[in-house]
């Protein structure tokens, strides 16, 4: 496009018009920036430097309007992997807008106009040019390091633009003072500057020398006093005082005698260290640095472990007292602890609790820690795009210290608790790090006995920690990672489940911490159903909890609390009208409207497909936030149909003549995946053939262009979610029939599930 190029972002980095620079760019982004521009750009790029040197991902808004064309001169790969690029400065462009690529959406792209130079008077430039060359040849002659051959390459730019933007290159100014010189377009003006920025240089250089020969007196001071300092240190020891550093030293020398460590590299790098601390300077930053450390390596458990529960039944009862079900869950703690019990050495299991929000994962891990008498610790990695976050970061950076696991560690004390990574599969893969790979090495069981933390330096046992991960979607954690774990899903509850956790549960922990009797206030099962019902609408049960402490808070401000049945009438004069429909259908039922079946992070949920035709020209409409692979899902569907009109006897689907519209309710929402396919199909012959399906009925699966049916994943979460919402009759896949065991026995029996493998078997049932 004309006067349009893509942006190179650099950082501490200013390029002036004529100005050669190398590069070695390590990012992908900066990489494809430079592929784009010499495929499509002819090798041009604007190059930005943000104002705003200490922001990651700077703002348009932050961007300086006053930028400059460099020109790809070269580029060459280097054997360890980064690209060297040599740039050239153009010339200068006003930004007239920033977008990005319609591509490449990562892509920065700037439409600019070139400024031209304005007209100046030319005695003045000689004049500037003159006083110039004078304070830049006094400058190249004080001793600053600066080679001659600068001035020579001066006196052959022909022009003072050009005078002025060589001399700007390699000026030792500030990044806002040389940004001033970019944003100046008049060549006089701009020398004006570097007149006042040499004459201060001089000044500035001049003040220098004589620092220098005050510093060189204030050695000499210096080393007195130290002498004095080490005389005096003598003195002390002969009268037997000790300063409190020397007193340090002696604990970490007794401290290290008593961690009785069996690796002698340990052994010795921590004595290693103590003699480093104890020869350092008082007045050393490194002092510091040194103390940290050691206090790191004396903190940690290297040999300290607690005492694990043993006992089958007491584990499994604490289990019970805690969590309503999860059975598969309960059922992994125990083979670990069984085995266990026979070989102490057993590798423990690395859990992945996969489920909706609220099923209560992250409890569900503190009370496995509780039964089994170990320490807890959580980590949550959603959003981590940093590995050194868990892996800790190197000394030699400032402020530097062990990441997550070390501190779980530290903090739990013994070597052998239980550590919850939370979210695993909200972790970002990007240009700052791998968070992912980095927790391989932390759980693969033939590696993280000798895991290797940044900062610590040596290896440390983690094989007696017991891991468990919780994530919302198992499809989301990587693949390598998910290979090391015991996968256990949490599903969804239903509706008789969630009764009984607010029998046995939720109400005896709101009663015990407001002080009251089962007694005081009474729950009836069926009042119960009704808050779950029409209060509540989630997988599991917090918002249960909310309501159900609401209600008994309520109760406490009327000063109700004795005797008290909560009855509908007064739910409703406590809660006004329930949020949630107790059916969320109605009974009545038109063609093109037919329910699927989705999950999303709240489990399982119907989604309603609606269709119909208007006069038109075969235009096809989707509406409700319909994701690429839905729309996709939905060509599918209309290809099969209309290569199978005369089969479903449909003659409306004339789209020559009629448009179609397709919308999705609950259009706030997003919807993606290819499991609506059968319920897409199933409107559109519903519509063709004007013949409605019931709105007890829903189904889900992928469809292919010649009718087959495909397994999907979330099974279980879908049908327990139309068991919830008072579906009645289900199509599923063949493919997916294994997982129906899965399945709670309440479910099976209300929900008529039908299997099948190509779509004339829902065609049959349904239409004919």
């Amino acid at each position: 496009m004309k006067n349009t190029l893509p942006v190179m972002l650099l950082k501490n980095l200013l390029i002036l018009p004529n100005q050669e620079v190398k590069l070695e760019l390590n990012n992908d982004l900066s990489r494809n920036v430079v592929s784009l521009a010499t495929e499509n750009y002819r090798n041009q790029v604007v190059v930005l430097t943000p104002v705003d040197q200490m922001e990651e991902i700077p703002e348009v808004s932050d961007l300086p309007k006053v930028a400059v064309v460099a020109k790809i001169k070269s580029k060459l790969e280097l054997p360890n992997g980064n690209l060297r690029v040599t740039l050239r400065g153009m010339f200068r462009v006003q930004c007239t807008q920033f977008q990005n690529h319609e591509k490449f959406s990562a892509i920065l792209e700037c439409k600019y106009q070139k400024l031209e130079i304005p007209s100046y008077d030319e005695v003045e430039a000689l004049a500037v040019r003159r006083k110039l060359s004078s304070l830049m040849e006094t400058y190249v002659t004080s001793g600053q390091g600066v080679s001659n051959s600068i001035i020579g390459v001066m006196n052959d730019a022909k022009d003072l633009n050009k005078f002025t933007d060589l001399i700007s290159a390699f000026l030792p100014i500030s990044f806002l003072r040389k940004l001033s010189y970019i944003e100046e377009i008049n060549p006089v003006l701009r020398g004006k500057r570097l007149m006042e920025d040499l004459s201060l240089e001089l000044e500035v250089i001049k003040l220098d020398q004589k620092l220098d020969q005050k510093l060189q007196t204030g050695l000499e001071e210096s080393q007195k006093e130290f002498i004095l300092k080490e005389r005096l240190k003598s003195i002390q020891e002969e009268l037997g005082e000790n300063d409190n550093k020397e007193k340090e030293v002696s604990s970490y020398y007794a401290k290290l005698e008593d961690l009785h460590l069996a690796n002698e590299r340990i052994y010795a790098k921590i004595r290693e260290e103590i003699k480093k601390f104890a020869y350092t300077s008082e007045m050393s930053p490194e002092l510091a640095n040194i103390r940290n450390y050691l206090d790191w390596m004396f903190s940690l458990p290297w040999h300290t472990e607690s005492q694990d529960e043993s006992d089958l039944e007491t584990i499994a009862k604490s289990l019970d007292q805690t969590h309503y079900g999860m059975q598969k869950a309960k059922d992994k703690i125990l083979e670990y602890i069984a085995a266990k019990n026979r070989n102490p050495n057993v590798d423990s299991p690395i859990l992945c609790l996969i489920g909706p929000s609220g099923v209560g994962k992250t409890t569900f891990a503190k009370s496995i820690a509780q039964s089994l008498h170990k320490a807890f610790y959580k980590i949550s990695v959603g959003g981590l795009n940093d590995s050194s976050v868990l892996v800790g970061h190197r000394r030699t950076y400032l402020g530097a210290n062990p990441g997550k696991i070390m501190e779980a560690l530290r903090r739990s004390g013994t070597n052998n608790p239980l550590i919850l990574i939370d979210e695993v599969d909200k972790m970002v893969k990007d240009y700052r790090g791998d968070p992912a790979s980095a927790l391989l090495d932390i759980l693969d069981k033939s590696q993280n006995k000798t895991f290797v933390d940044h900062y610590i330096e040596e290896e440390y046992d983690l094989s007696h920690v017991l891991f468990v991960m919780t994530a919302n979607y198992v499809q989301d954690i990587p693949y390598e990672l998910k290979d090391r774990l015991e996968v256990v899903e949490l599903s969804s509850y239903t509706l008789f489940e969630k009764l009984e956790i607010a029998k046995k549960y939720l109400l005896p922990d709101i009663y015990k911490a407001h002080h009251l009797a089962k007694k005081d206030i009474k729950f009836s099962d069926n009042l119960l159903k009704e808050i779950i019902l029409e209060y509540t609408s989630e997988a599991g049960v917090r918002d249960l909890s909310r309501v159900l402490t609401s209600i008994v808070r309520k109760l406490l401000v009327m000063g109700s609390t004795t005797d008290v049945k909560v009855t509908s009438t007064l739910l409703k004069d406590l809660l006004g009208e329930g949020e949630y429909s107790k059916s969320l259908f109605h009974d009545t039922t038109l063609p093109g409207v037919v329910n699927a079946l989705g999950v999303n992070a709240s489990g399982g949920r119907v989604l309603r497909i609606e269709s119909t035709f208007y006069d038109g020209n075969g235009k096809v409409k989707i509406t409700g936030r319909a994701e690429q692979v839905m729309q996709e899902s939905i060509e599918v569907a209309l290809s099969y149909i209309l290569t199978n009109k005369k089969r479903f006897f449909i003659d409306s689907f004339q789209l020559e003549k009629n448009s179609l519209h397709i919308h999705l309710l609950e259009a706030a929402l997003k919807k993606d995946g290819p499991s609506a396919g059968i319920a897409i199909t199933t409107a559109l012959i519903s519509l063709g053939r004007g013949k409605a399906v019931s709105s007890r009925i829903a189904m889900t699966g992928e469809i292919t262009l010649h009718g087959y049916v495909r397994k999907i994943g979330g099974l279980k979460e879908k049908l327990i979610g139309a068991y919830n919402e008072g579906i009645e009759k289900v199509f599923i896949p063949k493919d997916n029939h294994n997982q129906l065991e899965e399945l709670p026995k309440e479910v099976l029996e209300k929900l008529e599930i039908i299997e099948v493998d190509n779509y004339i078997d829902i065609y049959q049932t349904l239409f004919e």
